[in-house]
């Protein structure tokens, strides 16, 4: 299904998030450390989107600014056209019924001392939905849609007695049992191994194409966002620096920092095929001035262009955008 024309359901504009940096001896901050840096992006009615990029690239922020976790600096975050930021009360459980999450560890988003039938339950519980009649009900057919069958089978059990793979069902299960408009699943294979992985994205486009559930999907895989995702976003260091289609982003990737990612990804049966060897084996200074996130370790880089200041992000074609000063 294409998702070119649909309307966003949800914006992120010029969004900054920082933190301080870890304390000294004395017990003081030692710096900022900017987690999110004007960060823009649209995700569209009816696609799975996909965020790309190494660990501490601002992944997991975004996703937690998003759900309301955590408060922006900067920027705003519209969620149907509507401010999503600092809800609270009944416009904070009505946003909670659209917006649910998938963790990354299916060992510890689970409540260990809850049955799988309280789990799936306690978001209706929360919402005041149903009896407990029609919460087994609910329940059971949550089950189901994330493949655990029969569902009795599950009900009575404890999250110790399943599998790592049953133990993300389960959790696939309790987001999608209140039917949300936007599903953020945060890196949720990355505990489970290569077979298991591939049913979960089988998983996660079938609820796409069932439910019309519009996703945010969190990965470090460009191989992962290029199997389940209508378009990617990849991001360095809090700055979106590539977006468009995942076929054209990853078959044809302009930014540096892509092509980085894609030589990180293990080739099987192409051991002699070159890379595009953009990164350096050793990184530069980082300049005092405003320059590219991806200087230092950009081996393409121009120096009196590169170090002086941060590429916008710019159209190139079909959608295609990049932060670099190459195009």
């Amino acid at each position: 299904m294409s998702t070119s024309g649909a309307a966003p359901i949800l914006s992120m504009r010029d969004v900054t998030k920082t933190y301080s940096a870890g304390g000294s001896l004395l017990g003081k901050s030692t710096g900022r450390v900017v987690a999110l840096d004007r960060l823009s992006l649209d995700i569209r009615t009816g696609e799975i989107f996909g965020l790309v990029g190494e660990s501490g690239s601002g992944k997991t922020t975004a996703s937690r600014l998003i759900v309301g976790l955590e408060t922006p600096d900067e920027g705003r975050i519209r969620f149907d056209g509507r401010n999503c930021t600092g809800l609270k009360g009944k416009d904070r459980r009505a946003f909670a019924r659209q917006v649910q999450v998938i963790f990354q560890d299916p060992y510890q988003s689970l409540n260990s001392h809850l049955s799988i039938f309280e789990t799936i339950c306690e978001p209706l519980v929360i919402h005041g939905i149903g009896d407990r009649r029609s919460r087994r009900t609910q329940a059971c057919e949550a089950l189901e849609t994330a493949g655990l069958t029969p569902p009795e089978d599950y009900l009575d059990r404890y999250p110790h007695q399943l599998s790592g793979g049953q133990r993300q069902r389960v959790a696939i299960a309790r987001a999608m049992v209140l039917r949300p408009r936007l599903l953020i699943a945060d890196e949720p294979t990355s505990m489970l191994d290569a077979s298991i992985s591939f049913q979960i994205f089988q998983l996660l486009n079938r609820l796409k194409t069932q439910f019309g559930v519009t996703m945010l999907f969190i990965t470090h895989s460009l191989a992962a966002a290029r199997n389940l995702c209508d378009r990617v976003g990849v991001i360095y260091r809090g700055c979106l620096v590539e977006q468009g289609t995942a076929r054209e982003t990853i078959l044809h990737p302009r930014h540096p920092y892509t092509k980085a990612l894609l030589d990180a990804h293990p080739r099987f049966g192409c051991s002699g095929k070159q890379g595009y060897g953009t990164l350096l084996e050793n990184e530069r200074p980082r300049p005092k001035t405003d320059h590219c996130p991806f200087y230092t370790r950009c081996r393409p880089a121009v120096d009196t262009t590169c170090d002086l200041q941060a590429p916008m992000l710019k159209p190139l074609d079909d959608g295609h955008q990049v932060a670099c000063f190459l195009f």
